[in-house]
C-alpha cells in the first residue's frame, strides 16, 4: 500500500466569498487562514500550496471583545532612529481596517517559504464592492 502525494498539476484553487460584517476578528481570521492552507481539502499536504482564494468585504464592520479596541497596539519601526510608532486598533480601523484583517491572517498562517503566496491570494474590501464577481460565479 502506498501513500498518495498530490502533483501540483492535481491541485485546484477555488475562490471564496467571506462577509465580515459583525463577525469576531480572530475567529474570522482563522477561518481564512484555514482557507488559504487548504486545510479543508481531503488532499492536503504541508510542503505544497493547496489553498484557496478569499475574497472578503464590508472590513469595516469587523467586532472585536472586552477592550481591544482602545487597548490593543499596532506597532511599526521604520530602521531610523525615533521611528517606533504605534497606533490603537480603533485609530487602525479609521485609517484602514483592511491591514487589521490581513495582520491578524497573517500571524495565523505558518512561517515558511509559502506564507507570502498564501497572503496574496487573501483580497479584502472594505465595503460590499469587489471587482472578483465573476471569479465567484465558477
Amino acid at each position: 500500500m502506498t501513500t498518495y502525494s498530490p502533483k501540483v498539476s492535481e491541485i485546484k484553487h477555488f475562490w471564496h466569498l467571506i462577509d465580515a460584517n459583525g463577525q469576531i476578528l480572530g475567529r474570522l481570521a482563522s477561518e481564512i487562514a484555514t482557507l488559504l492552507i487548504g486545510k479543508h481539502k481531503p488532499y492536503f499536504v504541508s510542503h505544497l500550496d493547496c489553498g484557496d482564494y478569499v475574497v472578503v468585504i464590508n472590513a469595516k464592520e469587523i467586532k472585536v471583545t472586552g477592550k481591544k479596541e482602545t487597548q490593543k497596539q499596532y506597532y511599526r519601526h521604520s530602521g531610523y532612529p525615533g521611528g517606533f510608532r504605534q497606533v490603537t486598533l480603533k485609530e487602525q480601523m479609521a485609517k484602514d481596517p483592511r491591514k487589521i484583517i490581513e495582520h491578524a491572517v497573517a500571524g495565523m498562517l505558518p512561517k515558511n517559504k509559502l506564507k507570502d503566496k498564501r497572503l496574496a491570494r487573501l483580497k479584502i474590501f472594505i465595503d460590499e464592492k469587489h471587482s472578483y464577481e465573476s471569479k465567484l460565479k465558477t
